[in-house]
């Protein structure tokens, strides 16, 4: 296949031919360097996961402040926010596996040095926003390079399995690590940042060892123009804007991660494995949704298929906001997982189909400030209007906001939604 300059690829050229996974749901895992590779993400996000449920509920403890909440998000967005002109084009210059191997470390010292802060006693919230802003800058660095040497790793047949599996390793993370980190926080915090340190020493060592790939990389000589090349491309690509978009405002407006210690608290009163719980439950729907894409990949109507499942991510967030009960609480959260990862699914697969290899760190360090707005921006939006109208207003307001994002979007983008195919054919 011959990969254009997305600067000179002529507006009318004929898309990708749709790739499906194989009938072997497994058959990727025995590429060594993808098996690497994919332990080094789980591991990483292990340890993310026992860092998030131990430094919320450590924050929330101090403080009682919602507001403070949502500053862990903000904390951890704000560097991938200021950075994204130079960590797209790092990726797409330097050696990705060099600059992941970079950032796990650099995280693996951030957590130890919050294990520090915690065994001298924490008077304020501060040194902690300040810890929280280096592991976002590691992570900025990271999202790029990781996203882009995936398809540096596997064959073009084995990239739809691929992505799913790949985003299964944060998932698999995200049902495990929140029920670890509540259990060992609960234990004592020490043990939960020893452990977090650990892992992402381990997720260092992996990426590290994984045999280095053929990667075309960036031969332009670096500019403002050659900086802003993924911007570029995502406009030009009216799916892919559309596809990551609807993504970014469904997930900032209808998120309610930041606001799980106060469900934990107050609402359901579950305490901290109960906290570890709720922070699974999205990713138990994730992973059972991956799990059944690998033998049911979405073959038509990818377009309608996105559309209505972000309507139903924010539908569920309605019935977790209204929810007293902890059973429905946790089944709700899960269906919102289910529903987000048809989304994630679909938004990767576009992206990674549509994208020439030589600016793939860009476009992907420009979608990284999408997912990072989603996620740790939407920490802060849900934190700011929890203090300011409640949190369960602030969460079934931002699950009927999601909806209608769906509804705005389904006109906005009339060629996302009409797309049959992973590849944007109609």
């Amino acid at each position: 296949m011959t990969i254009e300059d997305p600067q000179s690829a002529p507006a009318q050229a004929e898309p990708p031919s749709p790739v499906l996974p194989t009938e072997d749901r497994f058959a990727v895992f025995r590429n060594s360097r993808f098996l690497r590779y994919w332990l080094a993400r789980f591991f990483g996000a292990f340890a993310t996961q026992i860092v998030a449920v131990s430094v919320g509920w450590q924050i929330y403890a101090l403080t009682g402040s919602t507001f403070d909440l949502g500053m862990i998000g903000l904390s951890q967005f704000l560097p991938s926010l200021l950075l994204v002109l130079v960590t797209g084009t790092a990726a797409d210059r330097y050696p990705r596996r060099w600059i992941m191997g970079l950032a796990t470390g650099i995280e693996a010292l951030a957590v130890g040095t919050l294990l520090l802060l915690t065994w001298h006693g924490l008077a304020s919230p501060v040194p902690v926003f300040a810890i929280l802003a280096v592991i976002g800058v590691a992570r900025a660095f990271f999202g790029p390079a990781a996203s882009s040497l995936v398809v540096n790793l596997v064959s073009r047949e084995e990239l739809p399995g691929a992505i799913a599996w790949n985003s299964s390793s944060w998932q698999v993370a995200s049902i495990l690590g929140p029920v670890a980190g509540g259990i060992l926080y609960g234990v004592s915090p020490y043990v939960a940042y020893v452990t977090a340190t650990l892992l992402f020493a381990v997720s260092t060592v992996l990426v590290l060892s994984i045999a280095a790939p053929a990667v075309r990389t960036s031969k332009e000589p670096a500019s403002l123009e050659t900086v802003v090349a993924g911007f570029r491309f995502i406009w030009r690509e009216r799916i892919v804007l559309g596809a990551i978009s609807l993504d970014l405002f469904a997930v900032l407006l209808g998120g309610a991660v930041a606001l799980m210690p106060v469900f934990a608290t107050d609402i359901l009163a579950v305490g901290p494995w109960g906290l570890g719980l709720l922070r699974a439950a999205p990713g138990i729907g994730a992973i059972l949704t991956v799990v059944w894409l690998t033998r049911h990949p979405i073959r038509d109507h990818a377009g309608l298929v996105m559309f209505l499942f972000v309507g139903l991510f924010g539908a569920f967030t309605v019935v977790f906001g209204l929810s007293r009960l902890p059973w429905l609480s946790i089944l709700a959260l899960g269906l919102m997982g289910a529903a987000d990862m048809i989304s994630v699914y679909v938004r990767e697969t576009l992206l990674q189909l549509w994208t020439p290899d030589e600016v793939r760190g860009r476009v992907n360090a420009v979608n990284s400030i999408f997912v990072g707005a989603s996620n740790e921006l939407g920490e802060f939006r849900a934190g700011i209007m929890a203090a300011w109208i409640g949190t369960v207003p602030a969460v079934v307001l931002g699950g009927v906001a999601t909806i209608g994002v769906a509804l705005v979007w389904s006109r906005l983008f009339p060629g996302l939604r009409k797309a049959r195919t992973l590849d944007g054919r109609h």
